[in-house]
């Protein structure tokens, strides 16, 4: 197994990069969270996961370890390909991933192309209890948390903000400080929209 690579990056695309280690060029695909972090220094670390099939071997490359982690936990999941986990990696962050799982947010996950109801509802189920041990996340304070978030959103959607917009800046300001009120989370979040 190939922990991760340590080169030169050679070339940068929005799905893959090429590294070269010691000689020798590495084709490693990414996702787009992925991307968005590779700085386009000449020297790049990434870690890996490498996929072996009767017909091929591919090399992922994740930034982030917590990122690798999530592609790995998504793979166990019958009917969640490579591809599949890559997508829901460029959809959304790992820790959004991770939260969603946690809380049982079928809609957020669902909300990603590719990803219907039943393959949501079984990514939640297969990967609900490993996510909370794994990541030692108490429900009780998630459900809180999440209710805080549902109910800034529904007030934003009142005052007539976009839900996607309003949703990108309450889940800044409570990745912040999760501990935030409804009402001081509404404050913050109005600053910023």
């Amino acid at each position: 197994m190939i922990h991760h690579l340590h080169g030169r990056l050679i070339e940068k695309n929005p799905t893959h990069v090429i590294i070269e280690c010691a000689g020798v060029g590495y084709f490693v695909n990414i996702s787009l969270n992925t991307f968005s972090k590779v700085s386009d220094n000449e020297n790049i670390s990434l870690y890996t996961h490498l996929q072996i099939k009767e017909d091929s071997h591919t090399l992922f490359g994740f930034v982030e370890k917590s990122e690798r982690e999530i592609f790995r936990l998504l793979l166990s999941v019958s009917g969640i390909g490579s591809s599949t986990a890559r997508t829901m990696l460029s959809s959304l962050s790992p820790s959004q991933i991770r939260d969603a799982i946690a809380s049982g947010d079928v809609a957020t996950i669902q909300g990603i192309k590719g990803i219907g109801v039943k393959t949501a509802q079984r990514v939640i189920l297969d990967l609900k209890d490993k996510i909370l041990k794994i990541y030692n996340i108490d429900e009780l304070s998630l459900v809180s948390n999440n209710t805080n978030k549902d109910e800034a959103l529904s007030a934003l959607e009142v005052l007539g903000f976009v839900r996607k917009q309003a949703e990108k800046v309450v889940d800044k300001v409570l990745a912040q400080d999760p501990t935030l009120s409804v009402e001081e989370t509404l404050k913050r979040a109005l600053k910023n929209l």
